[in-house]
């Protein structure tokens, strides 16, 4: 049963906040960024309830931590004490709270509409997978009709590390990238703007206490280094990436603009929507030892994801953005667990803030692909209200990823909007 707070907007059955989210985020008002936590339409000021004595007996460190600029302090505390700030919080904001600490809680709350959100972390390292069977297959059947799937691809689970430092918030605009391009008809490539833009639908991994150099991280213990999660537009000049990819992988075509939601969902807040792991085909591999999960019952999460698309020319026409697919994360062929553990297997160190995504999220049935590249396979391209059809993303045309928890019983926990805007491109 829904836990009810005295925020009256988090007690809606549509409200991505409600009481049993409360996810972790960094926003402006005014001055510098402050740590803050979303509760319906509003957002707490995790400084001022250090500062006021609101985080009741929680250690003097963790006081110091809620009053940074970013969250990587507190991410670096370990898994017990964000679980402590989230039940201090649940206390605060609860129906049932003492009626002088909500009045003194009160005066800590600011209108989201008020504030900027940022990045919630200093992002150290950024790792992108490639964790749905179901994209892979569709993009694979593209270049490789007869052998879709790389012979490893059932095996281990394929990544690399894309650019940190272009990892932005929700709401930023994201600028045409340019780049060397070879057209099928040309001899030779061109400079110039991308004409093949993609979005991309993937989710977040935020990992808070990390690894030491060296020592590897058990799929039994995977999860506890996770801090959260979001969503993520992994955004892709398909053109530039076609030519530029092979032999080694992924550059220019995606370092341009990876789009991130602001609010980190923890893995608390997820965890009564855990679910078994899709299953495998009867003639797949399994799964190494270290990547063999003993609970694959509850190794999945069921969030289903949505993309949405407005053009310039829609905007002008007051008509609300149109839903182009819905997915699950419930789909990938590798876990949340086994990404994460497979990275440091090698003895790689992770570290507070350092960010990893699934990869394109995508389904198996028409209507679930996680980005444009793979609806060639239909039978006609997005065709929006206005009568404008999209095979790639045009100038103006702006994109945004939503996703949410919802299950019989339990209320709806959301990770907010991840939205971004095409700009035109900038030639030198």
């Amino acid at each position: 049963m829904a836990v009810k707070s005295w925020v009256v907007s988090a007690n809606s059955p549509e409200c991505d906040f409600p009481l049993e989210n409360l996810p972790f985020g960094v926003f402006r008002q005014t001055g510098g960024a402050r740590i803050g936590i979303a509760i319906g339409d509003q957002v707490l000021d995790l400084c001022g309830c250090a500062h006021q004595g609101l985080l009741g007996t929680l250690p003097a460190e963790v006081a110091v931590a809620c009053s940074s600029d970013s969250l990587n302090a507190l991410m670096a505390l370990g898994r017990s004490t964000w679980s402590s700030v989230r039940r201090q919080v649940t206390t605060l904001l609860a129906s049932d709270s003492d009626a002088s600490v909500r009045e003194r809680t009160k005066q800590h709350l600011i209108p989201m509409r008020e504030v900027r959100m940022q990045v919630p972390a200093q992002i150290g390292d950024y790792t992108d997978f490639y964790a749905s069977l179901h994209h892979a297959t569709r993009v694979g059947k593209l270049f490789r009709p007869d052998n879709p799937l790389l012979p490893n691809y059932k095996h281990v689970p394929i990544g690399y590390h894309g650019r940190a430092s272009s990892i932005v918030v929700s709401g930023t605009g994201v600028r045409r990238p340019s780049g060397q391009t070879k057209p099928a008809n040309s001899a030779e490539p061109t400079f110039g703007a991308s004409r093949s833009l993609d979005y991309e639908l993937e989710m977040g991994i935020f990992i808070g206490s990390g690894n030491p150099l060296g020592e590897p991280i058990p799929i039994s213990a995977a999860e506890e280094y996770i801090f959260g999660m979001c969503l993520v537009d992994d955004w892709s000049a398909r053109d530039i990436q076609s030519w530029e990819y092979q032999p080694l992988g992924p550059f220019l075509a995606k370092s341009f603009a990876t789009t991130i939601s602001p609010w980190i969902v923890t893995m608390e807040a997820l965890a009564p929507y855990r679910v078994a792991v899709a299953e495998r085909s009867k003639e797949d591999p399994a799964p190494l030892p270290y990547l063999a999960t003993t609970d694959t019952a509850r190794a999945g999460i069921e969030v289903t994801l949505e993309v949405f698309l407005q053009s310039e020319k829609m905007r002008a026409q007051h008509i609300e953005a149109m839903r182009v697919s819905r997915g699950d994360l419930r789909d990938l062929y590798w876990s949340v667990g086994q990404l994460l553990t497979h990275h440091a297997s090698n003895g790689c160190n992770l570290r507070p803030g350092d960010l990893l995504a699934t990869g394109t999220i995508s389904g198996a049935e028409e209507g679930s692909e996680g980005c444009l590249l793979e609806m060639k396979h239909r039978s006609a391209p997005i065709t929006l209200p206005t009568g404008e059809v999209r095979t790639f993303l045009e100038d103006g045309d702006e994109v945004t990823l939503r996703a949410y928890c919802q299950r019989a019983g339990l209320p709806r926990i959301g990770f907010g909007e991840c939205t971004g805007r095409i700009l035109p491109a900038k030639l030198s």
